[in-house]
C-alpha cells in the first residue's frame, strides 16, 4: 500500500467514477482499476460495490476512506511542519473566488502577501458562488472568498468586507437624475441585464417579486465586466456592488442608484476548512486579507499552535 494508491482511491470516492478519477490522476482506467484491486487484495476486502455504471462504497470501503484521508492529511501536515522549520515558508495556496473578487479584491491582497511570503505560490481557482464553497470543502482550494452567509458547517467563516449593491445606468440615462431610492416599479419598461445566478440574483428576484410579471429581462450575464460594458453600450440597466464600478462612476460613465426601502448590502467572507491545519503561510494570508480587504466586521485571533488541527475558534 502506498500513498499514490490512497490518493487514487479517494479520487474515485470523491468523483464516484473510475473513469473521471483516471482523468484527474492522469492515468488510464485499467491502471486505476489495478490499483484498487491491489488495495482490495492487501486489505482482503471489497472496497466498492458496482451497479452497472454506478459504484458505491462497501462498509469496508467507508471505513478505509476515513483512514486514507487521515493518512494523506498526516503526510501533508508532516510536510508543512518541516517547511515551518525553514525561516521562510514555502509551498502554495489556492484561493477560489469569482471574477469580480479576482479583479477588485485579490490583486492588492496578493501584492502585500508576496512581500511578506515571497516563496509561497498563490494560485486562483476562478469559480462561482456555491462552487467556491464546494472547492474549499473538497480540499481543491485552501481558501474561498464568497458572499455571506455560508451555511456549510465544515467551514470556518470570517466576514471580511461589505458594500452596497446598486442599480447601475449609463451617464445621461433617464433614471440617473432620480433623487430618491429606487423602487422596483421604477424599472418596469426598462431592459434589465441581470446576473445569471448566485446570491445577488436570488436577492434581486425577491426584491422584484411584486412586479416580476411586468419586467423586461433582456439578458442573463455571468460576468461583471460584461455587465458594465453592456450597460455603457445602452443595452439595458443592471446591478453591481459599488466597489465593482467605482472607476466608471468617477468618470461619469456609470451612475449608481440605491434601492428602496433599505440599501441592499453585500457581505463577503473568507472561508476555509475547520479541520485543516493552519500553517504560518495560511495564517499570514488570513491576516493580510483582513488588513487589506477587511472592514472590521470580524476579528481574527491567531491560534497558539498554528499547526494544530481545527486551530481557529469560531469568529
Amino acid at each position: 500500500m502506498d500513498l499514490d494508491q490512497l490518493h487514487t482511491f479517494l479520487e474515485i470516492v470523491r468523483l464516484k467514477s473510475f473513469s473521471k478519477a483516471a482523468q484527474t490522476c492522469f492515468r488510464t482506467q485499467p491502471a486505476i482499476s489495478a490499483q484498487v484491486r491491489q488495495l482490495e487484495q492487501e486489505l482482503n476486502a471489497a472496497l466498492f460495490e458496482r451497479f452497472g455504471t454506478r459504484i458505491a462504497l462497501t462498509t469496508a470501503g467507508k471505513i478505509f476512506a476515513e483512514y486514507a484521508e487521515q493518512i494523506l492529511d498526516l503526510r501533508k501536515r508532516a510536510q508543512s511542519s518541516i517547511n515551518e522549520l525553514e525561516r521562510s515558508p514555502r509551498g502554495e495556496l489556492v484561493i477560489a473566488a469569482n471574477e469580480a473578487t479576482c479583479i477588485y479584491v485579490l490583486p492588492e491582497v496578493f501584492s502585500e502577501y508576496k512581500k511578506l511570503f515571497p516563496n509561497v505560490q498563490l494560485n486562483v481557482d476562478r469559480s462561482y458562488g456555491s462552487r467556491v464553497v464546494q472547492a474549499v470543502t473538497d480540499n481543491q482550494a485552501d481558501f474561498g472568498v464568497t458572499q455571506w452567509p455560508v451555511e456549510e458547517k465544515r467551514l470556518q467563516v470570517v466576514r471580511i468586507h461589505s458594500d452596497e449593491i446598486q442599480l447601475i445606468v449609463r451617464g445621461g440615462h433617464p433614471l440617473a437624475a432620480l433623487d430618491r431610492r429606487l423602487e422596483p416599479r421604477d424599472l418596469v419598461g426598462f431592459p434589465l441585464l441581470l446576473p445569471k445566478s448566485g446570491t445577488t440574483r436570488t436577492r434581486l428576484n425577491a426584491w422584484f417579486e411584486a412586479v416580476e410579471e411586468e419586467l423586461q429581462i433582456s439578458m442573463d450575464l455571468d460576468s461583471t465586466e460584461m455587465i458594465k460594458r453592456f450597460v455603457m453600450a445602452a443595452l439595458g440597466v443592471s446591478f453591481l456592488a459599488v466597489s465593482n464600478f467605482r472607476e466608471e462612476a468617477a468618470t461619469g460613465q456609470l451612475v449608481g442608484l440605491s434601492l428602496a426601502p433599505e440599501p441592499m448590502i453585500r457581505r463577503l467572507c473568507l472561508v476555509y476548512r475547520k479541520d485543516k491545519a493552519l500553517s504560518k503561510a495560511a495564517l499570514g494570508f488570513i491576516e493580510v486579507m483582513l488588513a487589506k480587504a477587511g472592514d472590521g466586521l470580524d476579528r481574527f485571533e491567531p491560534p497558539k499552535n498554528a499547526a494544530s488541527r481545527g486551530a481557529c475558534q469560531q469568529l
